[in-house]
C-alpha cells in the first residue's frame, strides 16, 4: 500500500532573494556612502573651527576664502527668522527629513540622480540639526564671508554645501521627470490619433471578401445561410 504525500509548492528563494537585493542595494549603497562621509567632514571641520578660529580668523587660497568662526541661529547661509529661531527650525527640519524619506522610498531603483540629491540634502540637514539640538548658540559656520565684489557671500559650512548641491540636483531631477512625463503623454496622444485615423480610413466591407457574419459561421463550422434573391414580380395586364 502506497501512501501519497502532498508535495509542498516549490519556493523561489533564490530569485526572491536576488530581487530583494536588487531592490534594496542601489539606494542603500548610495546613501550609505554619502551620509557618513558628509557627517564626518561636517563634524570634524566644525570641531577644527571651534578650536582654531576662536581667537583669530584665517584664510584659504591666498585670501580668496576667509575662515571666520560664526554661530548661525537661522537657516542656511545666515538666513534668520527673528532673533532666536532655534525652536522654529528644529521641527521644520524634522518635517523636511520625513518628506525626504518619503521621496527616497518612492524613488526608482535606478534613479541615481534623485537618490544622490536626497542623500546630500538629508546629510546636510542632519548635520545642522545636530548643532541646533546640542546647544543654543546655533549652527557652527566658518567658511567665508567671500567677497563677490557686488555681494559678500554669507558664512557657511560643509552641511550647507551638501544641502545646496542636493537641492539643485533634486530640482534637476524633478525637471527631468516632468519632461519625461510630457514626452510620454505626447507619444500616447500621437498613438491614439494615428489609431483613430487608421480606423476611419479602413472600409467596412470589401467587394468579393466574406462578410463578418460569413466568417463567424465558417469559424464555428456551421454552414452560412443562403440568401435567395427575390424573384421579380411581373404584373400581367387584364385581357
Amino acid at each position: 500500500m502506497h501512501i501519497l504525500s502532498e508535495s509542498s509548492p516549490p519556493t523561489l528563494t533564490g530569485s526572491a532573494g536576488s530581487d530583494r537585493e536588487e531592490r534594496v542595494r542601489p539606494k542603500h549603497l548610495i546613501f550609505g556612502a554619502l551620509f557618513p562621509v558628509i557627517m564626518a567632514l561636517d563634524v570634524v571641520t566644525k570641531r577644527w573651527a571651534l578650536d582654531t578660529l576662536a581667537l583669530e580668523s584665517s584664510e584659504l587660497f591666498g585670501g580668496l576664502m576667509p575662515l571666520t568662526l560664526a554661530f548661525n541661529k537661522g537657516a542656511a547661509f545666515g538666513m534668520r527668522i527673528g532673533d532666536d529661531s532655534r525652536w522654529f527650525f528644529i521641527p521644520v527640519t524634522i518635517v523636511a527629513l520625513i518628506l525626504l524619506g518619503v521621496l527616497f522610498r518612492q524613488a526608482e531603483q535606478r534613479d541615481y540622480l534623485r537618490i544622490t540629491s536626497i542623500s546630500l540634502v538629508v546629510s546636510g540637514a542632519v548635520g545642522n540639526l545636530y548643532d541646533r539640538v546640542r546647544w543654543d548658540r546655533g549652527v557652527v559656520d566658518f567658511l567665508g564671508p567671500a567677497d563677490l565684489i557686488f555681494w559678500d557671500f554669507p558664512i557657511f559650512n560643509v552641511a550647507d554645501m551638501a544641502i545646496s548641491c542636493g537641492a539643485i540636483l533634486l530640482a534637476i531631477s524633478f525637471w527631468i521627470e516632468e519632461q519625461q512625463e510630457k514626452a510620454r503623454e505626447a507619444a500616447m496622444a500621437t498613438a491614439v490619433a494615428g489609431g483613430t485615423a487608421a480606423a476611419s480610413e479602413e472600409p467596412d466591407h470589401v467587394d468579393g471578401a466574406p462578410s463578418l457574419e460569413s466568417a463567424a459561421h465558417e469559424a464555428s463550422g456551421e454552414p452560412s445561410p443562403v440568401v435567395l434573391d427575390p424573384v421579380p414580380r411581373t404584373e400581367t395586364g387584364s385581357a
